[in-house]
């Protein structure tokens, strides 16, 4: 009878020293992500648009809990100058890049049928050029240095499946999955860069937040779609996941959203 080996390898500590860049990481949905990666022993760069009370907040709250302290750094990503200062921060320039998240982004909450030129424009830059190009200076730092790193990009449910007046936010963040992909297939392979796109569904945290508080979505938990709103520990615990050095998924699409966006013609 053949002997069965069961020596598995679950590596605990994989993100232990990792170097990541969290754009948006003090954010409703970054602060979790942040928080859990500091945790797990990696060396965490937080950006942040201009909300500093709240940034020192989380450093506090994270080198208090955990015994961690992250790196903060301020700027608009939009901004190209500051986007290569955000990837040559002293500390990626003595540790080198292992991973870029990028949460920024705008909700463009805009009704189509009153939306101008610049409504669409502004979108398409906030959430489509600059993450896009964020990610190429985070490339090009990982390449730099020979590290085979990993980049998280975030859409939207809203892009994975139609739902009406969405279209200014949905529109960009679709284009964003399909970049994703190309960037995977280009920047992949051995000793390459995997590059992967979350996708959360209501959070109760950034952008979905005052929709739920307002009501908006509690259709979707009265009528057993989902079974709970999302929480950030959702999305921070899918983060790590793709993350790890040795993760095997690339040019994927991950939908956090508890089956909303296949349930939610039900009821």
């Amino acid at each position: 009878m053949a002997e069965h080996s069961f020596n598995f390898e679950f590596n605990d500590g994989a993100l232990a020293g990792q170097m990541i860049l969290i754009a948006g990481g003090t954010g409703g949905l970054g602060s979790a992500t942040s928080a859990l990666l500091a945790r797990d022993g990696a060396r965490v760069v937080a950006g942040y648009r201009s909300n500093r009370e709240r940034a020192e907040s989380l450093r506090s709250h994270i080198e208090e809990r955990y015994g961690k302290r992250i790196e903060l750094v301020e700027g608009d990503i939009a901004n190209p100058a500051f986007r290569a200062e955000y990837t040559a921060s002293p500390a990626i320039a003595e540790n080198g890049l292992h991973g870029l998240v990028c949460f920024a982004g705008d909700p463009a909450r805009v009704k189509f049928d009153d939306v101008t030129d610049a409504d669409l424009h502004q979108s398409l830059q906030e959430n489509y050029v600059a993450p896009l190009m964020l990610a190429r200076e985070a490339a090009a730092r990982m390449k730099a240095s020979k590290i085979s790193g990993s980049i998280v990009l975030f859409s939207t449910m809203q892009a994975v499946a139609p739902f009406e007046s969405s279209i200014n936010y949905a529109g960009p963040k679709t284009a964003l999955i399909q970049a994703a992909r190309i960037l995977a297939k280009q920047w992949g392979g051995p000793g390459g860069i995997r590059v992967n796109v979350i996708a959360p569904g209501v959070n109760k945290a950034g952008m979905a937040l005052a929709s739920i508080e307002s009501g908006k979505y509690d259709f979707y938990v009265e009528q057993g779609i989902i079974p709970r709103f999302g929480r950030p520990e959702d999305i921070a615990r899918v983060v790590r996941l793709l993350l790890e050095p040795d993760n095997y998924i690339t040019g994927q699409v991950i939908t956090v959203d508890g089956g909303l966006t296949l349930r939610r013609d039900r009821g």
